[in-house]
């Protein structure tokens, strides 16, 4: 299949060209005119990451699938395409001897979902795949860009309706993973559909992974605002090339200006040297580090300092630690680690290690959601009463960069 082109030239001005709410339109056209596909269905991950929608240009129409089982599901999880037989009993199929392509749609590590092409029998050879990749890492970067212009991507990863609050804090959020040469991340929030306070920030550079993660006081709007605020501040200050103490310290001011003591937000700040390794850290709260190294599980303690807002000129320092090529780390809300079994046992007492380690050989991507159902097996059956979330990372490393270049910048 020589023939068959990836997305550029023409396709990729085509893709670009589209209006927002007609991109799929586009590349369903396109998979049927310049890849020989008899179809295609995008399926987006819901915001709970346990379900795949359907894509429909109206929302809540259409059953989900399971997203860790079946052939989507697999490419989901694995992040690999998935070649399946065509069903027999689906009537828009490619019929007897067809198949279908799953292919995972992820934009930097962040899973939005899969795109599924079907071929009629005889019309996929392995020669494909390729091309379909791209057309699939297209689509991911164009609905990112689609997202601020139409809501029809949002609104097909909705299980059902957000809350208002949760709304807010969706739209607050970077993504629910990331991954780039010196880490993996992973994030998630429960419940998904009706979250108060608790958030998770992070941003890349060069040489540093900044990564915030933030539990609000209150409920609904309130607790929504407050964190709005909060994560607001901190990426306003961040952004002026302030270091981690003056960032937390305008938070500090911006959240007591508004409040005067009355609330509060607690707050995990963290910025890690890609070459080194090295962490920056101020703890203003009840989010909380674990680390998975050589096997063992154990809390990283840190010194508590203030939330943010509780008093007025507040002084923040820094701490340091080190983390290690392979090591896993995990940063909890309360809403976790001091969630109680109905025998008044907390999570992170024991059942917490054995989460991380029943977990360890999944990538972080996979890691808060599978940690969030070992949770709710904790809580055995009873209603969950606040924000639980959790955030994964795996440290690599960069090589030594060794000696500098005469003017360069040592850390």
């Amino acid at each position: 299949m020589a023939g068959v082109d990836v997305v550029g030239g023409d396709e990729g001005r085509a893709l670009r060209g589209a209006a927002p709410h007609e991109l799929f339109d586009a590349v369903h056209e396109l998979l049927l005119r310049q890849h020989g596909a008899h179809g295609a269905e995008l399926l987006m991950a819901d915001y709970a990451s346990a379900r795949l929608q359907p894509f429909t240009q109206e929302p809540f129409t259409v059953e989900s699938l399971p997203a860790q089982q079946g052939p989507a599901g697999r490419a989901f999880g694995s992040q690999e395409p998935y070649v399946a037989p065509g069903r027999a009993d689906d009537p828009a199929g490619p019929g007897p001897g067809g198949v279908v392509v799953h292919l995972p749609v992820s934009v930097r590590g962040d899973r939005l979902g899969v795109l599924s092409v079907t071929y009629a029998a005889g019309a996929y050879d392995r020669s494909r795949l390729g091309p379909l990749q791209e057309v699939a890492e297209a689509l991911g970067h164009e609905i990112l860009v689609a997202d601020r212009d139409t809501d029809v991507f949002l609104q097909a990863r909705r299980a059902r309706r957000l809350t208002l609050a949760a709304e807010m804090q969706w739209q607050l959020l970077p993504g629910r993973s990331c991954s780039r040469p010196e880490y993996d991340l992973g994030a998630q929030l429960d419940p998904a559909y009706a979250v108060f306070g608790d958030s998770f920030d992070w941003s890349s550079g060069p040489d540093h992974l900044t990564l915030t993660v933030n539990n609000g006081m209150g409920e609904g709007i309130d607790a929504a605002l407050l964190t709005n605020l909060a994560v607001s501040a901190l990426r306003n200050a961040r952004r002026s090339g302030l270091d981690l103490a003056d960032q937390v310290a305008l938070a500090d001011q911006a959240v007591f200006g508004q409040y005067h003591g009355r609330v509060h937000l607690a707050m995990l700040l963290l910025r890690f040297c890609l070459d080194t390794g090295e962490v920056q850290v101020i703890d203003a709260g009840s989010p909380r580090v674990w680390r998975l190294r050589a096997g063992v599980v154990e809390e990283v303690v840190l010194e508590a300092q203030l939330p943010l807002g509780m008093f007025e000129d507040t002084v923040y320092s820094c701490q340091s630690f080190r983390v290690l090529p392979g090591d896993r780390l995990f940063f909890l809300s309360d809403g976790v680690y001091d969630v109680l079994s109905p025998g008044g046992e907390r999570y992170s007492l024991h059942a917490l290690a054995r989460a991380v380690m029943n977990t360890r050989l999944l990538p972080p991507s996979q890691v808060p959601r599978a940690l969030l159902e070992e949770l709710a097996g904790h809580r055995g059956g009873v209603e969950i009463v606040d924000d639980a979330m959790v955030v994964c990372l795996d440290w690599h490393g960069r090589p030594d960069p060794g000696p500098l270049a005469p003017g360069g910048e040592g850390q």
